[in-house]
């Protein structure tokens, strides 16, 4: 009986582990389809392919107006930002009020759609 506890304690515990990885697995797959809908016109997720924006493939944890190559506002330049997802969330949410005099002009208003994206650029730095 008492083997019996701990093994409904031990799965007690592990599922909400394991459910959330599960739905961080489903955010990344539904924010790469978002991503391709409200980003990719402007960015490409292939290394050093630039578009109007720069490419975002390791975009957590790299400083703004990084990418070599790549075409940035002053403002972004001189931002100071490092990229992680509470950082982009925050950017993408509203880029002008985050970065005065930004050219990315493009925002995602909604929380799910932006949850979904960020865990999408998260995958690409966590996986390849």
């Amino acid at each position: 009986m008492h083997c019996l506890r701990v093994a409904l304690l031990s799965a007690a515990i592990a599922a909400p582990v394991l459910i959330s990885g599960g739905a961080q697995a489903q955010d990344a797959t539904a924010g790469e389809r978002l991503f391709r809908q409200r980003c990719g016109s402007c960015h490409s997720v292939q290394e050093g392919q630039n578009r109007v924006g720069p490419h975002l493939f390791g975009v957590i944890g790299r400083p703004a107006a990084s990418v070599e190559g790549a075409r940035y506002s002053p403002a972004l330049r001189d931002s100071g930002l490092t990229w992680d997802a509470a950082q982009i969330e925050t950017y993408i949410t509203n880029p002008r009020k985050l970065v005065p005099r930004t050219t990315m002009s493009v925002s995602v208003p909604n929380a799910s759609d932006r949850a979904g994206i960020v865990a999408y650029l998260q995958s690409l730095t966590a996986s390849d």
